[in-house]
């Protein structure tokens, strides 16, 4: 199994001690007190200077729920081209209908736009009301990776959705558990629940902390 540490990183600061500590692949975004929303064009271009990881840029608008108007879709549409002229190995989407499904029409117009670029369904996922119909959906649509807590508030307490997800994902997708992931918990998880990815900010204050991302990266790559 070929294991992934994703670092979820929302400053440059974070993006230097996230590479520093060895993560394999860094989420770039901003504003973590609003659970993430899409990262300046130059902050995405300094990343990408930094080198040494793959970024997934995450493409989220606003705060608040998942249902999109048409305006916030043509946001979502210019900001993945962006990303594809600036050479991103990745974009972090999701989308939902107003009852809480996957949005397939307009993940399939974000998934097009993306190009050749990886794709993650991002935490979404995580108020879809059909937990397994969305990760059918999800698979169907030609995303790599799903980052879900397993429908929990922290991916500790959703291990047994999460290893559900894993064996019915049948390797179709990668399942990347996160949401309070952290040394203390992050070989209970992988070992639990059967994910080949985790994901984490490694916070410590308000910036990730090198030595808190080297003991992940042990803990995932023994």
């Amino acid at each position: 199994m070929n294991r992934i540490l994703e670092i979820c990183c929302a400053d440059i600061e974070s993006v230097i001690a996230a590479n520093r500590g060895g993560t394999d692949r860094i989420e770039l975004c901003t504003a973590l007190q609003l659970d993430g929303l899409t990262p300046s064009a130059g902050m995405i271009e300094q990343a990408l200077a930094i080198g040494g990881m793959p970024v997934r840029v995450l493409i989220r608008p606003r705060p608040g729920d998942f249902v999109y108007s048409q305006a916030e879709v043509d946001v979502m549409l210019r900001d993945i081209r962006m990303c594809n002229r600036l050479g991103v190995e990745g974009v972090v989407i999701g989308v939902l209908t107003p009852d809480g499904a996957v949005d397939t029409d307009t993940c399939r117009r974000l998934i097009d736009a993306a190009g050749k670029m990886s794709v993650t369904f991002h935490r979404a996922f995580d108020v879809c009301t059909d937990p397994l119909e969305a990760l059918v959906q999800i698979i169907d649509l030609g995303c790599d990776t799903l980052l879900t807590s397993g429908q929990q508030p922290r991916a500790l307490d959703g291990i047994s959705l999460l290893r559900t997800l894993v064996e019915r994902s049948e390797g179709r997708i990668d399942i990347m558990a996160g949401a309070g992931v952290n040394p203390s918990n992050a070989a209970e998880i992988l070992q639990a629940t059967g994910c080949p990815c985790i994901h984490g900010s490694a916070r410590s204050g308000t910036h990730t902390d090198p030595d808190i991302v080297s003991q992940l990266h042990h803990i995932v790559h023994p």
